[in-house]
């Protein structure tokens, strides 16, 4: 019974810790927003839209490299959509797909999207997306001015080592293995 109520009290702390650790972050109107839709929900189709998206994130991170305003990170997308393009090309040959797809960079439209306990309502945001296939599956997104990207690559290491955390306490005091 002890340990129940242990594994209840450590539980009911860590929700506590979790839910006051959760910070809001606030979309801004003026921003942009970045979209890589996958072909499908297919295990091949969902590897192809990651690695689509890890090269496309180098080139950005060169392209908006010190561009500290909305209209220089506007002109340096536009400008880069070439090199984009050809990244795209290129990762599709490495990974021997033949799959059409689309870029765009302008209004797209966005269905509902919670992020940081924020809901964002649907509608056509300024953005650059691209469209693998059908774009019938899952995507990545994320804002790339101002740079939100990088947040959530910094809370997955925080994550891991918070589950870690979790489970050593857990271990021992409960003995759970």
């Amino acid at each position: 019974m002890r340990k129940i109520f242990v594994f209840i009290f450590l539980l009911t702390i860590i929700f506590v810790a979790n839910d006051l650790n959760k910070e809001e972050v606030i979309i801004p109107k003026e921003s942009i927003r970045f979209r890589v839709i996958a072909n499908s929900d297919s295990k091949e189709d969902q590897d192809l839209k990651i690695k689509v998206k890890d090269n496309l994130n180098k080139d950005i991170l060169s392209l908006l490299n010190n561009k500290n305003s909305l209209e220089e990170v506007r002109k340096s997308i536009k400008e880069g959509m070439p090199l984009l393009e050809n990244t795209i090309n290129k990762t599709l040959k490495e990974n021997n797909s033949n799959i059409d797809y689309n870029i765009n960079y302008g209004e797209n439209y966005f269905p509902v999207k919670e992020y940081k306990n924020v809901v964002y309502q649907d509608g056509n945001y300024e953005s650059l997306v691209v469209k693998l296939g059908k774009g019938e599956g899952q995507n990545f997104w994320c804002v790339l001015f101002p740079p939100l990207c990088l947040i959530d690559e910094d809370e997955k290491e925080q994550d891991i080592e918070y589950h870690l955390l979790v489970k050593d306490i857990l271990n021992k005091y409960i003995n759970i293995n």
